[in-house]
């Protein structure tokens, strides 16, 4: 398909102009402002620490050393005093708390008294007696079951650290089918991960000897909206950035209040639904600028539509986006392992990582679901490899056109810190879309990349 006309008029040319400098001033800032962000990597890895420590007591002796470690309780007393000592404010309570009584069972009493003094001045009295457990010498068993019951909610580790640290019995304080969900969630989060990082691994060196060879198959026609680059400008940074990420929030979320406030007293579920409208509000202005683009064309529309989805034969569709999902694994995995060794904690962790942690409301986490694993892979595939690469390879070629949408794509997440492998990615999807000139593999492809990410935080959260 050939782009429209002899080209667009003036009006609309300025337009997109102006879009495209305010939207690169809003992703310029976005992502320098995402220096100043918390990443959420540290807490996922002490949360996989803390799983360790929890499964421990579910794991035969011979078997902790290859899958545990040799300590994980002692690798997450190193991992907390690291993230302390790093740390500019006075730490979280709980924090202080687990440091502390880890300290104290390795013998760090001057530690443990320093730890309790910084805990004791920023908890409130009613939950002061917790802060006993940092105490040497006298066991309190009587007053165990009571300090457990204290309106501070603590961590199943934490319980049971507390409980040891209080009793005289301190082998009564685990629970063993807590330790053996434990162990379960521990196969997820862990082990689960790397036989599928070997399978991708497996996947591509197939891949690359199939195409050594000349026996891969041939790429399919790359056939997309019959735009032009002044039409996507419009579209991307008038509709998506300018409109979408800047003007929707000022409007939409005073808009909502009232919704919200009918749902008080449950802070997580107004998250829940403040982040799904808001969603629902960045995509509809994009979708309906496309939507009046596309339908003076209509009489000219291909086969199989403008965006290509082409579903079936379905069983082809779920396998191409799995197989690739696969693949890229191990290659966003190791950009994000040189990143962070190269270039050190960048920060500017996408927040709803840290809300799918922190979170135990089911409603608010279904609305995340809904957002994360339906709604995003759904609009960010038709604006990046539904319009925005199709038409780029009109132009420049698909390989070309694959690696600028897929930088595009990165830098609309707007996370300094993931921006490498979110690029990565982003080259997975387009080659699946130039490979296989369907774009309802990406989407399915995309919606299981978060579906597994999503997964993984509900697992470590417990």
């Amino acid at each position: 398909m050939s782009p429209r006309g002899p080209g667009s008029p003036g009006w609309k040319t300025l337009l997109a102009m102006l879009s495209l400098v305010l939207s690169g001033l809003l992703w310029v800032n976005g992502l320098l402002q995402s220096f100043e962000e918390p990443t959420v990597g540290n807490v996922l890895n002490q949360r996989q620490l803390e799983l360790a420590a929890l499964a421990e007591p579910a794991l035969p002796p011979a078997l902790q050393e290859p899958l545990i470690g040799g300590d994980p309780l002692d690798d997450l007393r190193e991992d907390l005093r690291s993230r302390l000592e790093d740390s500019a404010g006075p730490g979280e309570p709980e924090t202080l708390l687990q440091l502390g009584l880890l300290e104290a069972r390795s013998e760090g009493a001057a530690e443990a008294r320093r730890l309790r003094e910084r805990l004791l001045g920023q908890i409130p009295p009613d939950q002061r007696p917790l802060v006993v457990a940092l105490e040497e010498g006298a066991p309190l068993p009587a007053a165990e079951r009571e300090l457990l019951s204290s309106p501070w909610s603590l961590s199943p580790l934490s319980e049971r650290l507390v409980c040891e640290a209080l009793s005289t019995t301190p082998e009564r304080c685990t629970d063993r089918q807590q330790a053996e969900q434990a162990l379960w969630r521990l196969v997820g989060v862990s082990w689960a991960p790397g036989l599928l990082l070997l399978a991708g691994a497996g996947l591509l060196l197939r891949e690359g000897v199939l195409r050594l060879r000349g026996r891969a198959p041939a790429a399919q026609p790359l056939v997309g909206p019959s735009l032009d680059p002044v039409d996507v400008t419009l579209l991307i940074a008038g509709g998506f950035v300018v409109i979408g990420e800047l003007g929707v929030p000022l409007v939409l979320a005073p808009a909502v209040q009232p919704l919200l406030r009918a749902l008080d007293g449950d802070p997580a579920l107004q998250q829940g639904v403040l982040i799904l409208v808001l969603y629902l509000g960045l995509m509809a202005a994009p979708l309906a600028i496309l939507w009046a683009q596309l339908r003076p064309l209509e009489p000219c529309r291909p086969e199989g539509g403008w965006l290509q989805w082409r579903w079936r034969p379905l069983p082809s569709t779920v396998l191409r986006g799995l197989a690739q999902v696969l693949m890229v694994l191990p290659l966003v995995a190791l950009v994000g392992w040189l990143t962070e060794h190269l270039l050190g904690d960048q920060g500017g962790s996408n927040p709803l990582l840290e809300l799918v942690l922190t979170t135990n409301q089911p409603l608010a986490l279904a609305c995340f679901a809904i957002t994360a694993v339906v709604l995003a892979p759904l609009f960010e595939e038709t604006l990046f490899r539904g319009v925005l690469l199709p038409v780029l390879g009109r132009s420049w070629g698909g390989g070309v056109a694959v690696v600028v949408s897929a930088v595009i794509f990165g830098v609309a997440h707007l996370s300094i810190g993931e921006l490498a492998p979110l690029v990565v990615l982003g080259l997975g999807l387009g080659w699946l879309r130039l490979q296989g000139g369907r774009l309802g593999s990406c989407v399915l492809m995309h919606a299981l990349w978060n579906g597994l990410t999503f997964t993984n935080l509900l697992l470590l959260a417990g």
